[in-house]
């Protein structure tokens, strides 16, 4: 069966499986754990004869003879079992539980699985199908999955403004289902620049911008360095922690029997075990969080948990700011980090403005981009790629200016009738990577000594005028006008919450 073929097979059945309740995080969750399972097998086999940890008696092949009430208490069982193991394997396994209540669906879906030799297919048939399944999870509203899921546009344009370079250190402390890790993949084995540049769609590893195979440009040593020591990542949540390891693992970084290269805990809550050489992030978004990161130097609520990091510059709530300060702490003196980062966190007062401050001063802030709406499956978010260089702390300031880059003003998309696609993001590539840089419509530059005289130092800066104000016959189309109206109710919604959160009580309840 060609990939194609296989790619709909899945497909088809997942559609099936939906019919009985069965959602599309369900099925690639079953799927994960199944997919593994073979893999396992495969690997078991000759010519690899690798030890992969899978206990006997949980193996692929004791799937395979049982049906009905045994097969759905044995499947049971061997995810609780494989869950307490180590390694790649536990944490594949952890807190796994069968989702699939019909005896007779699962079969077939083992079957399906069984009929695949998964590791000879081509590795990039293998990653397509994953994601497009992940992708459907995030578009799924109802799973909440999207918050887990940046569009894969945004991404890859932020890795062709670093083009981050082989042999060097990749982290990612929220990486979701890893979108950043598999774009930064894909540039260090294969990107070409020249090409990227000209075409502006998506790289395809094995078929080119020409439709032609490209080979991996890097020797022996760089290949294996990027599969094993290049990728370090943190998620919180179990599910997709999972979900990130197989896609990962699909795309051939990691392995089926080392060690996780992503850890199941909060990167907030304890200092970095390693410097790296660029940090690529979307943290999650939600400005108020249930814990208070302290620098030791502001008092705290005493019903607040309280986690000490003496390497932040000031005590807040606010997750954006402390994965910001968390950021920072993480780079090498030569790292460099491109993040997506709420509005708040370019204007906010208060501790917002002491952090955004010292961030100016410690880091090279260098430019931002401002996001348009309706481009996250999150509602309401308005958004910015900030990139900035680490520097020594030698008590000067480094940052000299900012490049803006305006893609919101007049700018209009929707995640199904008009989805941001790389090519919207051409002419900001080229503006970032123009020497020397020249400003225009959209791209423009700010010193430091006006940006830190603004009230605030806020950063929070637009310049074009919006043509819908002052003409009703440049109004965007009905669909997108409502989607763009939805965004900005839920970002005041948004906004207030955080507000009466941080509110006491007697004030925040009064009329």
């Amino acid at each position: 069966m060609n990939a194609a073929t296989l790619v709909q097979k899945v497909w088809n059945y997942c559609h099936t499986l939906r019919d009985d309740g069965v959602g599309y995080g369900d099925y690639l969750e079953q799927l994960t754990y199944l997919l593994f399972l073979k893999m396992a097998h495969e690997y078991a086999q000759p010519p690899y004869q690798r030890d992969t940890k899978v206990p006997q008696e949980y193996s692929w092949i004791t799937l395979l003879d049982k049906t009905g009430e045994k097969l759905e208490n044995h499947y049971r069982k061997a995810l609780k079992e494989l869950g307490s193991e180590m390694g790649m394997l536990g944490a594949i396994f952890y807190k796994s539980e069968n989702k699939i209540p019909d005896p007779a669906k699962l079969a077939r879906i083992i079957k399906m699985i069984d009929e695949e030799n998964w590791i000879s297919l081509e590795i990039d048939a293998k990653g397509d199908l994953y994601e497009g399944l992940l992708q459907k999870n995030a578009e799924d509203t109802k799973s909440g999955a999207g918050q887990y899921f940046t569009p894969r546009p945004l991404i890859d344009a932020i890795v062709a403004c670093v083009q981050p370079e082989p042999k060097k250190t990749i982290a990612d402390p929220a990486c979701g289902t890893g979108g950043f890790f598999l774009s930064a993949h894909d540039w260090i084995a294969y990107g070409d620049p020249d090409w990227i540049q000209k075409e502006y769609t998506h790289w395809n590893p094995n078929k080119g911008a020409q439709g032609v195979e490209v080979k991996s440009k890097l020797d022996k040593s760089k290949a294996s360095f990027l599969r094993d020591n290049t990728f370090f990542g943190n998620e919180i949540v179990p599910s997709t922690r999972r979900l990130c390891l197989m896609n990962l693992f699909l795309h051939n970084i990691g392995s089926i029997d080392g060690e996780p290269e992503v850890e199941r805990a909060d990167a907030l809550l304890n200092k970095p075990s390693q410097y790296v050489d660029y940090v690529l992030a979307n943290p999650p978004f939600g400005k108020k969080s249930s814990l208070t990161i302290t620098n030791a130097e502001g008092g705290t609520d005493k019903d607040t948990l309280t986690y000490e990091r003496q390497d932040f510059w000031a005590t807040t709530t606010n997750k954006q700011l402390n994965f910001l300060q968390h950021i920072v702490t993480m780079l090498k003196d030569t790292g460099k980090a491109a993040v997506v980062l709420p509005d708040n966190v370019l204007f906010e007062g208060g501790v917002g403005e002491r952090i955004r401050r010292k961030w100016l001063e410690t880091c090279n802030v260098h430019t931002i981009l401002r996001l348009p709406t309706g481009i996250f499956y999150a509602n309401g978010v308005k958004a910015n790629v900030v990139f900035f260089d680490n520097a020594p702390r030698d008590g000067k300031t480094h940052t000299k200016g900012i490049w803006f880059y305006d893609l919101r003003t007049n700018k209009h998309f929707t995640l199904k009738q008009r989805p941001l696609v790389l090519a919207d993001l051409k002419d900001f590539i080229d503006c970032y990577h123009m020497q020397p840089r020249k400003e225009s419509e959209r791209f423009k530059f700010y010193k430091y000594a006006d940006l830190v005289a603004r009230d605030k130092a806020s950063l929070d800066i637009f310049w074009l005028k919006d043509d819908s104000l002052d003409n009703l016959d440049n109004l965007p189309p009905p669909d997108i006008l409502q989607q763009e109206i939805i965004d900005h109710l839920e970002a005041a919604l948004a906004a207030f919450r955080d507000v009466a959160a941080g509110l006491p009580s007697s004030t925040a309840n009064s009329e």
